[in-house]
C-alpha cells in the first residue's frame, strides 16, 4: 500500500534542518528499510525556504511507516512539529 507523508518543521528550525539534512537523506536512501521510498522532497514556503517534507512511500501498513519514521534523523534532532500519514492512490504520473 502507498502512503503520503507530510511533515511540517517546528517554527524557527531551519538551522536544525540544514545541520541534519545529510543524515536525513542517508536515512531515506538506506536500502534495508521496511518502507520503499518512491519520491521525496522538501516543501517550500512563499519565500522559497524549506519548511517541511513530502514523501510517497510503499509499506505493508501505516504502523510500519510510523515505526520507520521514528528513526528519521530529523525527528531525533527535534525538527518535526507535525506529521500526517495518509493512504495514497497514485492515479496519474505513477512510475512504471
Amino acid at each position: 500500500m502507498k502512503f503520503i507523508v507530510y511533515t511540517e518543521d517546528k517554527p524557527n528550525s531551519l538551522n536544525i534542518r540544514k545541520e541534519n539534512r545529510n543524515a536525513h537523506l542517508a536515512f531515506l536512501r538506506a536500502g534495508d528499510a521496511p518502507v520503499e521510498l518512491l519520491t521525496a522532497g522538501p516543501w517550500l514556503d512563499d519565500d522559497g525556504v524549506m519548511r517541511g517534507s513530502v514523501l510517497i512511500v510503499e509499506a505493508d501498513d501505516k504502523e510500519t511507516v510510523e515505526n520507520w519514521l521514528s528513526d528519521d534523523p530529523y525527528r531525533a534532532a527535534g525538527l518535526t512539529g507535525k506529521t500526517m500519514i495518509k493512504a495514497f492512490v497514485w492515479a496519474i504520473g505513477a512510475p512504471e
